[in-house]
């Protein structure tokens, strides 16, 4: 007979499914969707399997846009963006963590107050701020180690900077790696902000080059889904191949905080 703990274990894990296929379906269905002749797209009846596997939506996707520049594209800014906000989250982070003046915890609730601002509602303020989740990620790693670590490093001549560079920053990859992957995810998918400050096709991402592939006079939502499809393979990888750097970042910053 199953105990009480093991049956809450249960019902816990089937919820945990549940909902990972709620988040998952669309992302599913979008797959299927790409492999969809127009026929099986736009008939009346509920269609979730396609009849077989057909290319020519892929086929489409690629030579009807330049995909591959784009998602270049999308590769450099998410790219230079991740590394940019690593330099300016951690050396932000070090500050909160290490040193001691007037109005710091202020300064560090308004910083996190930024999160629950929809990102959205500050497009101009965009070129200016910087991510406030970052900043707490890696601060809280750092509240992991004991103040008497910098303190010895002071008495045998080592500097604010030099701490930071070779003793800190080097001991806190698990963090590091998490804030590069999150932002290098989250930039890659980001679609207002880039068409926003891109007037140039050439320029363009590749969550934008996705609304090139509709029309004022219909839309080929197989190829859109194609082309979604290879959009997100980047993101899949990354996600699937860092994912225990990605939790034990989290969890190590969430020893001390």
């Amino acid at each position: 007979m199953i105990n009480k703990r093991k049956l809450q274990s249960l019902i816990y894990q089937l919820f945990c499914m549940f909902v990972g296929l709620a988040v998952i379906s669309p992302i599913i269905y979008c797959v299927l969707v790409s492999f969809m002749q127009p026929s099986e797209i736009l008939t009346k009846e509920v269609h979730l399997i396609p009849d077989y596997i057909y290319l020519v939506n892929y086929i489409k996707a690629v030579t009807q846009t330049d995909i591959f520049r784009f998602m270049l594209n999308s590769f450099i800014v998410a790219f230079v963006s991740s590394v940019v906000r690593i330099i300016t989250s951690s050396c932000a982070a070090y500050s909160f963590a290490f040193f001691e003046y007037p109005g710091k915890k202020f300064l560090f609730y308004l910083t996190i107050g930024t999160m629950i601002i929809p990102t959205d509602v500050l497009l101009v303020q965009n070129y200016f701020t910087v991510s406030g989740m970052n900043i707490f990620v890696i601060r809280q790693y750092f509240l992991s180690y004991s103040l008497s670590l910098k303190e010895a490093a002071h008495i045998d001549g080592c500097g604010n900077l030099q701490f930071f560079l070779q003793i800190l920053l080097p001991t806190t990859t698990p963090a590091l790696v998490t804030v590069f992957i999150s932002s290098f995810v989250g930039t890659w998918n980001t679609y207002l902000w880039p068409l926003i400050v891109t007037n140039v096709n050439e320029m363009r991402t590749a969550q934008v080059a996705i609304t090139m592939l509709n029309t004022e006079a219909s839309s080929d939502f197989g190829v859109v889904m194609a082309a979604a499809t290879i959009i997100l393979i980047p993101s899949v990888l990354v996600l699937a191949l860092f994912q225990r750097k990605i939790v034990g970042g989290m969890m190590g910053g969430a020893v001390k905080g």
